[in-house]
């Protein structure tokens, strides 16, 4: 199966997929670290925004909010879903805006998915370029030096088509700049049981080399991957909230 192939075929399955995240949650703790670290601007660009559910609620948050991502199918669905907001098909790696914007955010681990470093740059050039001054950056990481290969998340969601079952893990080989998100469907219904498996090549860093990367455009905030409350990164944990004032 060819690259991404999953993503486009599953397009109409997305939200599903992610039935068990909090979106109202993550959105609600971004706009609280606009408020405490960004210019408090009312601009919002999602990057990477798939269907758009954090759209969404930022819109109903009082948001000027719009997206983008290279998924057409997605964006056709986000528009539904927000037929106020302005999507585009557009590279998050290599990307232009009309004006300004005074908040970007990138969330479910997107970011990995600039796939190399030389792309990892190019996106946070461009996040630079397209925000306002004292405009903020926010997404979450995951650091490559802590990753178990062996922990998947699964969770199950009825459909129309049957019972569905979703499950996604990270994998790192241990050394170099990529690794791999595997997800792993498996359809029930009355004509059978269908798995389906993909690997999507994600860029790899230890949060020491993210740092480096962002140093020469933001100020950065490392906070615990932490929706409910917002707290400092222990120093530890593999997952990160980074919150990047522009500079």
């Amino acid at each position: 199966m060819p690259a991404n192939a999953l993503y486009t075929d599953l397009s109409g399955y997305y939200d599903l997929m992610c039935a068990d995240i909090d979106y109202q949650a993550q959105s609600q703790c971004v706009q609280r670290l606009q408020q405490l670290f960004g210019n408090a601007g009312k601009r919002h660009l999602d990057i990477a925004c798939g269907t758009g559910p954090h759209v969404r609620y930022f819109l109903d948050g009082g948001f000027h909010s719009s997206g983008l991502d290279i998924n057409q199918p997605m964006l056709d669905q986000a528009l539904l879903r927000c037929p106020e907001a302005h999507f585009s098909l557009q590279d998050m790696c290599g990307f232009s805006v009309s004006q300004p914007q005074d908040l970007i955010t990138c969330f479910l681990y997107s970011i990995h998915y600039s796939a190399s470093i030389e792309r990892l740059k190019d996106c946070i050039a461009s996040v630079h370029a397209a925000l306002a001054e004292g405009g903020l950056f926010c997404f979450n990481a995951v650091d490559k030096q802590q990753i178990d290969n062996g922990a998947w998340v699964s969770h199950n969601a009825g459909h129309a088509d049957g019972l569905l079952s979703f499950s996604s893990g990270w994998h790192y080989p241990g050394e170099g700049a990529q690794q791999l998100l595997k997800l792993r469907v498996e359809r029930s219904g009355a004509d059978g049981r269908q798995v389906s498996k993909d690997e999507h090549p994600m860029v790899a860093v230890s949060f020491s080399e993210l740092l480096e990367l962002l140093a020469p455009y933001f100020a950065v905030q490392m906070l615990e991957h932490d929706y409910d409350r917002i707290l400092p990164w222990d120093g530890a944990s593999g997952n990160a909230l980074f919150a990047c004032v522009k500079i």
